[in-house]
């Protein structure tokens, strides 16, 4: 059993997102989903990255690390595309991690001043035609992520959709979802 705390996108703390938590809770992990956003769902990326733009990506990556403050430091990292700033950084830089789970995202290691710990694992999913993924570079910061972990795992699914794992929007994908809960799954029970 892992205790995880899971990040959601810029559309907020969906109905998808919470499905996937809970289908993680099925499995026997304890996981907490804080919602950065203050109950604020959006209806598209761009609403809620404008959202994200108000409050500020600082604001964000604050409210992501006062989310665990209370929680202890053997966390299993998870987030969904902007939370994943919140995830990898704290994976990357607070004492105790037990993992990384990166959906559709991966920030540059150099982002956050200091090394992958090598001993930190690590997976990372998204698809192979999303153009956020590939096309705005995650991809190669996800490989470079990998280079460095001593157990990384990237993980490309056939496809163009970026949220890909949340089964309240249209872009959901049941077999790539399927597939990704698996191999979390597996990952998890590997701690």
């Amino acid at each position: 059993m892992a205790e995880i705390v899971l990040f959601h996108h810029a559309q907020g703390l969906t109905a998808g997102v919470t499905a996937f938590a809970d289908e993680l809770r099925k499995a026997g992990h304890v996981v907490h989903s804080p919602d950065l956003f203050d109950g604020r769902i959006f209806d598209e990326i761009e609403q809620g990255m404008m959202f994200v733009n108000e409050l500020g990506f600082g604001e964000v990556i604050k409210r992501g690390e006062q989310a665990v403050q209370n929680l202890p430091s053997d966390l299993v990292y998870a987030g969904f595309s902007l939370g994943v700033v919140s995830a990898q950084k704290l994976a990357q830089t607070r004492p105790g991690a037990r993992g990384a789970l990166l959906f559709y995202s991966c920030v540059p290691i150099s982002e956050f001043g200091q090394a992958w710990p090598k001993a930190l694992p690590v997976q990372i999913h998204g698809m192979d035609a999303d153009p956020i993924f590939v096309g705005e570079g995650d991809i190669d910061a996800a490989r470079a992520l990998i280079a460095q972990a001593e157990r990384g795992e990237l993980f490309l699914y056939p496809g163009d959709q970026h949220y890909f794992a949340d089964s309240s929007l249209p872009s959901y994908d049941a077999e790539a979802t399927a597939l990704l809960l698996q191999r979390v799954l597996e990952f998890l029970a590997a701690l």
